[in-house]
């Protein structure tokens, strides 16, 4: 939102300086980003051309010499039609930078005569579109003075950064009547407009909106005949080229003007060019409008127009049509002021890509009470401006504004703020925003104006408060003790998801972010793609499906490295997946993939490998390790962690597995990919992924304080025994190693396979398992018949839980 200094005290009646107006603004929530100062015109001063004569070496230019009040006159080649002797314009001496032609002057030599300078046009000063001639200023224009000040150029233009939450800033009057609130100066009201009217306006408006009436509340229109339209008033155009809108014409011009002065939105039809009565209605399926943008723009139910008995004539509240537009040939004029329902705006916007700043405001809501004063206030500009003859408003739809009134505890103030806030002050605060105040005490009752259509509840009217009484008044303070130094802040989902990224990215994996929404091709691929999980307004045709899995982007990202030339990749994600549309739906969950030779064990092509001539490409069980990894990594006991054979479909199903914690918490899935899955997405190489559901992992379980030391090292040593089991080849080696553990857990500390042997030694259908069992004694040294005893006790239990025998 841009405006002018001046423009602002047309409103507010305030002996402020410019520094000080904007770091209230700022304090007040409507942040300034930017202030043009005009600098860049006070290098141009008012010159009197004191002769002019013809360059001896070309016949289109004049030689000048020009009396710029400093002493001797300057010579200048120009070669304006109107350059002469006696014309009074604006110069520019060298070194200064001349923003129409974005050109800094330097002494120059054009045809063989020096120029010292330069006599400038409207439009080399971005006053306006004018190349015609140089500035021809009256006669008593004070030589030597600064141009910008006499021409109103100087005036500082400022830009706020405005919240979506505040409609009743999107007018220069809205923020006079805000900065007015906080004591820096006071509000000037407006006079209301007087004008007599003549006869009724013909034409009639009828809303034929069936039951939706909310998309069009209320329309106004009045006729004014034997208007003129022509330019409008310099101070008007000056004040539109400083917020970056080109002057048009008179009626156009003001209704641009409204738009940021009262932030009402109006528009103008040439009366002639309308045929019969006005209806506002959906548009028809396939219906064209030619807008004054001059896009032709294809139609739908789900947008609301204006048309006359041969078509469209305006797309309600976005933007009016170029058949009806105003030109120099207009001579009676419809005035329209309306109200739009904002979220049917913002979609009809959103779908045709049309940015006005008629959009910008009702999609964001404006006063409905001043849908009448504004056609008042435009029809006075008119007849100010255009002259002409108005006729008595037509008025339909429009029932009137009903306030939300608010129960408001004071108390909340000081509750969200920490702010010792009066009861009084508090009603100060909010009668001087315009907001009706009754009561007394620590409880008022609030009736919100009509401009403020975000101020819903309580909380929204502490930060009218807050922001008033001063934001930097509010006193920093630390976070309250959580009962300990070390006490707990984050949730066990965010410790979690912290731990896995760091457990994978010690594996060598790099973090990638892919995106929430998928082609729904993949989502299906993956188990997804039920209706409630489409978007229904996707911002591209293959991100139309909120995502099952991270895998898919995942392993898109992968080939996209891989077709640029980087083949071992492995990356992961922590993000969320989605089941269905209620929040129990949406998972967190961690997940990766390796590609070509990007395993742990074997890292690109080196010559320690132990495949010649490249990398070990990745397997399953790489995907396996990281998996576990990250499980070890969120803190679960790994003695409880169960891994069953086989995984969801998009897995190759002999090389992939499930993870488990007891017989009905998956904890997630891991292996390399069916050929149909990678086919399916384009995808080529050896790849294996895994996903883990940290959200699946149950809480831990609160430990009792521990009275003996952190580290605790038995002072005994360890021994090691190996085993070696023939066993039936259906047999997990997994099954022996959790046998053996459990044998004795306070003894057995662990368990690993180093060999596996299949032959006619060990017979058909039969396997042989070795595995070394890690003996650690904690409180006494083990006799020879602990260590048989205990010996026993693991080939019993291996005996009996995997049908294994010693092997000879």
């Amino acid at each position: 939102m841009k405006f002018t200094l001046s423009w602002l005290k047309d409103h507010l009646d305030t002996d402020a300086t410019l520094e000080q107006i904007c770091e209230r603004l700022t304090a007040i929530g409507l942040e300034v980003e930017d202030v043009d100062d005009k600098a860049s015109f006070k290098p141009f001063v008012i010159a009197k051309v004191v002769s002019a004569e013809q360059h001896p070496n070309a016949d289109k230019l004049r030689v000048l010499m020009v009396d710029t009040g400093a002493g001797a006159p300057v010579q200048v080649v120009c070669g304006a039609p109107n350059a002469r002797a006696g014309l009074v314009g604006a110069f520019a001496a060298p070194g200064t930078y001349v923003p129409g032609i974005d050109v800094t002057l330097s002494v120059g030599n054009i045809r063989g005569v020096e120029s010292r300078g330069m006599m400038c046009s409207e439009k080399e000063l971005q006053m306006s579109d004018n190349h015609d001639g140089i500035i021809d200023l009256p006669a008593d224009a004070p030589v030597g003075t600064s141009f910008a000040a006499y021409a109103g150029l100087d005036d500082p233009v400022i830009e706020i950064n405005l919240t979506p939450n505040r409609p009743d800033c999107t007018s220069v009057f809205g923020i006079a009547r805000d900065l007015a609130a906080s004591g820096l100066g006071t509000l000037k009201a407006p006079k209301a407009p007087t004008f007599r009217t003549e006869g009724e306006t013909p034409v009639k408006v009828a809303l034929e909106l069936g039951e939706d009436t909310h998309l069009c509340p209320g329309f106004a229109l009045r006729l004014v005949r034997g208007v003129k339209n022509g330019p409008s008033p310099r101070w008007m155009q000056q004040r539109l080229l400083s917020i970056g809108l080109r002057p048009i014409n008179a009626l156009v011009d003001i209704t641009n003007y409204m738009t940021f002065d009262q932030g009402r939105p109006m528009h103008v039809f040439d009366a002639a060019k309308v045929k019969g009565n006005l209806t506002v209605r959906r548009a028809r399926e396939g219906e064209t409008v030619l807008a004054l943008d001059q896009r032709e723009y294809t139609l739908s139910p789900a947008n609301v127009v204006i048309s006359d008995a041969e078509g469209v004539e305006s797309i309600g509240g976005v933007m009016g049509g170029e058949h009806s537009g105003c030109d120099g040939n207009t001579t009676d004029v419809l005035i329209e002021s309306a109200l739009w329902d904002p979220m049917n705006i913002a979609r009809t916007g959103r779908t045709l890509g049309i940015i006005t700043d008629a959009r910008y405001r009702f999609e964001r809501g404006v006063d409905p009470e001043y849908m009448i004063p504004g056609l008042e206030r435009t029809t006075e500009l008119v007849l100010e401006l255009c002259g002409g003859i108005a006729a008595k408003a037509d008025v339909v739809g429009y029932k009137g504004f009903q306030p939300k009134v608010i129960d408001f505890p004071v108390s909340e103030v000081r509750r969200l703020t920490g702010l010792d806030i009066s009861s009084a002050e508090s009603a100060d605060i909010l009668q001087k925003l315009g907001f009706g105040v009754s009561g007394s005490g620590e409880r008022l009752s609030v009736s919100v104006p009509s401009w403020r259509p975000d101020v819903d509840g309580k909380a929204d009217l502490v930060e009218e408060v807050m922001r008033i009484h001063g934001v930097d008044n509010i006193h920093a303070a630390p976070l309250e003790s959580h009962a300990s130094v070390n006490g707990k802040i984050l949730t066990t989902l965010q410790i979690r998801s912290r731990l896995a990224r760091r457990a994978l990215a010690a594996r060598g994996m790099m973090e990638a972010v892919t995106w929430s929404f998928i082609p729904k091709a993949q989502a299906e691929l993956f188990g997804g793609g039920a209706p409630e999980l489409a978007l229904s307004n996707p911002i591209a045709a293959d991100m139309s499906d909120m995502r099952p899995s991270l895998l898919p982007g995942l392993l898109t990202a992968a080939q996209r490295n891989a077709d640029r030339g980087f083949g071992d990749v492995a990356i992961f994600e922590v993000s969320g997946t989605y089941e269905n549309d209620r929040p129990e739906g949406q998972r967190r969950v961690a997940g990766g993939i390796r590609r070509a030779t990007a395993s742990l064990s074997g890292a690109g092509r080196l010559w320690s490998n132990p495949a010649k001539g490249g990398g070990k490409p990745v397997d399953v069980f790489d995907a396996k390790a990281d998996a576990l990894a990250v499980i070890e990594a969120c803190g679960l006991p790994m003695s409880n962690v169960q891994i069953e054979p086989g995984g969801p479909a998009w897995y190759h199903p002999g090389r992939s597995g499930t993870i488990k914690m007891g017989p009905k918490v998956v904890l997630g899935h891991f292996g390399e990919f069916h050929p149909k899955t990678l086919g399916a997405l384009d995808v080529s190489g050896a790849l294996a992924g895994f996903e883990i559901f940290i959200d699946a992992m149950p809480e831990p379980k609160k430990k009792a304080t521990r009275t003996k030391p952190a580290l605790e090292l038995s002072p005994f040593q360890a021994v090691k025994r190996d085993f070696a089991f023939v066993v039936d080849k259906t047999v997990e080696a997994g099954a022996i190693v959790r046998a053996a553990a459990g044998a004795d857990r306070k003894l057995v500390t662990s368990v690993n396979v180093f060999d596996v042997f299949e032959g006619a030694s060990v017979g058909d259908g039969r396997k042989s398992v070795a595995i070394e069992v890690v003996i650690q004694p904690s409180d006494k040294t083990l006799t020879d018949e602990d260590f048989e005893a205990l010996t026993a006790k693991i080939v019993a239990n291996v005996a009996k839980t995997t049908g294994g025998v010693l092997r000879a």
